[in-house]
């Protein structure tokens, strides 16, 4: 999402028609931000036709990309529970972002938190744009930094699948986007303080997938575990669904991180296909270790393999060259593995869909390894490979701020939405199935 474009650096040919054009300021942090009047207007063709397709590609990753995925991997009775959050997240986080989540992000330069300056789109007009992207329309970036928003909150509920009470669930959502993710994005991507600090941050490995594991694993321990985990069967309905939910979110994550490119250059050629390459090294990666260790590599592995390499690739994609995705795409495959595998039996906390194993270890280890990896030509930032051994520690502060913000927030917000309404189901409610309690429809 970060990293502006010089209009001086673009030529007549590559892709979409625009060569390569690397970020002027290329530091991986978003600059000062959406003024009252609109700005300079130099707006593209290419890059907003790009862009368009790139925010239909990341709504399209939560619905029905996510919904698919994750409500594959839950029993029957609570499938379309399962796909009703994710709904839910779209309609709800879509109607926020408009009213202050945008405003308060990406408008105003403040260390801590935006501006509402933009406040449901107050001085938006067809000419403006925001200094983060200046060759496309205002609105289509206050669009496509939405459905990132609208995801990162989808992601947290497969940590409490199975077993949290819808009401509860929109009211921890509300809560979660406003206290969490606004202020996280605004750091990093808004001209907060972690950009100050230098921490890159391409697409998400910190505001996406580290916030959304961590507070999914907080909602985990807080909840607690699913009725007859680690006794009965728990195992998917229909993993098949899933496996269609990933090839979504597959293709959706080319517009995830070659849109945060902001502009349809070589800078979102270079992320894409070091996108593709960390899913397809994710992917054999798990498989590999399963068919070593289990004598059959299993399809819920392959397919978490690829969300792992998906995830873990994100916060680097736009600053390493397009090989370095196998790299991390193997060390993905096996971190998150470890991580699903062995931490999650050894800690015995019930994870349901593995949001922190996935997302979280690979948001927290594809932050750190961009830190090593990171190409000055590409990015405009060297990483540790290049000589530029600070960049590690500076990524490490990141990840320490991320972790701890979002724990302790979505602790005390899981309480204090706990005065207000149960979090979770009944034991009866969890038996009979959340399809039927919460919605009162099931499948046949």
């Amino acid at each position: 999402m970060t990293g502006s474009i010089s209009r001086a650096a673009q030529a007549a040919t590559g892709f979409f028609g625009v060569a390569l054009a690397l970020a002027a300021g290329g530091l991986g942090i978003s600059p000062a931000l959406a003024q009252d009047t609109p700005a300079a207007s130099a707006i593209s063709a290419a890059d907003t036709a790009w862009m368009t397709v790139a925010t239909a590609f990341v709504l399209m990753m939560t619905i029905p990309g996510l919904a698919l995925f994750y409500s594959g991997m839950v029993r029957k009775k609570n499938v379309l529970a399962t796909m009703a959050q994710s709904l839910a997240a779209v309609a709800l986080i879509s109607l926020l972002w408009v009213a202050f989540g945008y405003s308060l992000t990406f408008v105003g330069g403040g260390a801590f938190i935006g501006s509402f300056d933009r406040v449901f789109l107050i001085g938006m007009t067809m000419d403006s744009v925001n200094p983060a992207a200046k060759t496309i329309p205002e609105a289509l970036f206050m669009l496509y930094q939405m459905t990132f928003a609208i995801i990162t909150v989808a992601l947290v509920a497969g940590s409490v699948a199975d077993r949290m009470r819808f009401s509860a669930y929109l009211l921890f959502s509300v809560a979660w986007f406003v206290v969490v993710y606004v202020p996280l994005a605004h750091w990093i991507w808004g001209g907060g303080f972690l950009a100050g600090w230098g921490v890159l941050d391409f697409a998400g490995g910190l505001v996406v997938h580290l916030s959304a594991g961590t507070g999914g694993l907080i909602a985990a321990l807080v909840i607690g575990r699913r009725h007859g985990y680690g006794m009965e069967n728990l195992s998917p309905f229909d993993l098949s669904l899933a496996v269609i939910g990933t090839g979504l979110l597959w293709v959706g994550w080319f517009g995830f991180n070659g849109g945060s490119a902001l502009a349809a250059d070589s800078r979102a050629v270079f992320a894409i296909t070091a996108t593709h390459l960390a899913a397809c090294a994710g992917a054999l990666t798990w498989g590999a270790i399963e068919w070593a260790s289990r004598r059959k590599p299993s399809v819920l592995g392959m397919i978490s393999g690829a969300v792992a390499g998906l995830g873990t690739i994100t916060p680097a994609s736009g600053y390493v060259q397009p090989w370095h995705g196998v790299v991390i795409g193997v060390i993905a495959g096996g971190v998150c593995y470890w991580a699903c595998i062995w931490l999650k039996h050894r800690l015995r906390y019930d994870d349901s869909l593995d949001v922190f194993g996935v997302h979280g270890i690979g948001g927290l280890t594809g932050t750190l390894l961009g830190g090593f990896f990171a190409t000055a030509a590409i990015g405009g930032v060297a990483g540790a490979f290049e000589g530029n051994w600070l960049q590690p520690l500076i990524q490490l502060a990141g990840i320490a701020v991320t972790l701890l913000w979002t724990a302790i927030a979505t602790f005390v917000l899981l309480k204090a939405v706990g005065l207000f309404v149960a979090l979770r189901v009944s034991r009866e409610h969890e038996i009979e199935g959340l399809d039927i309690s919460q919605h009162g429809e099931a499948l046949q």
